[in-house]
C-alpha cells in the first residue's frame, strides 16, 4: 500500500455537508483495507483564481494509506462530486501525521481572533 496526501477545495456553499464526505471517504479506505492517517479542514480561504466565478473554497487535507483500486475509487468520487471544485493527490514517501504547515497558520490565526472576540 502506498501513502498518499489528497487536497481538495469544496464549495464554499457546501461548508456544512464537509464532515459528511470526510466521513464517506474515510469509511471508504478503512473499507479497503487501509489507513487515515491526518485529517485537516483548514476551513473556508481565499482561492489564488476565480473557480466557478468563486473566489472562496473550503480546503481539506488527507493523508491516508491505501492501493490503488482504492484510491481509484475516491478519485472518481471527486470528480462526479459536484460540491468538490478541484482535488489534488501527490504519493508520499511515507504517512504524515504530524500537523501540515497551513495547519499551524490556520490555528495561529484563530488565536489571533480568539482575544480580539472576547473583548468585542
Amino acid at each position: 500500500m502506498r501513502h498518499y496526501e489528497i487536497v481538495l477545495l469544496i464549495h464554499p456553499d457546501q461548508s456544512e455537508q464537509v464532515p459528511a464526505m470526510l466521513e464517506r471517504y474515510k469509511t471508504l479506505v478503512t473499507a479497503g483495507g487501509g489507513k487515515v492517517h491526518r485529517v485537516e479542514d483548514w476551513g473556508r480561504r481565499q482561492l489564488a483564481y476565480m473557480i466557478q466565478k468563486l473566489a472562496k473554497a473550503h480546503y481539506l487535507c488527507i493523508n491516508i494509506e491505501c492501493d490503488n483500486k482504492v484510491l481509484n475509487e475516491l478519485e472518481t468520487g471527486f470528480r462526479f462530486n459536484d460540491a468538490v471544485l478541484r482535488h489534488l493527490t501527490v504519493v508520499k514517501s511515507h504517512a504524515e501525521t504530524t500537523p501540515s504547515v497551513m495547519m499551524k497558520t490556520v490555528d495561529r490565526e484563530e488565536s489571533r481572533r480568539a482575544p480580539q472576540e472576547a473583548s468585542a
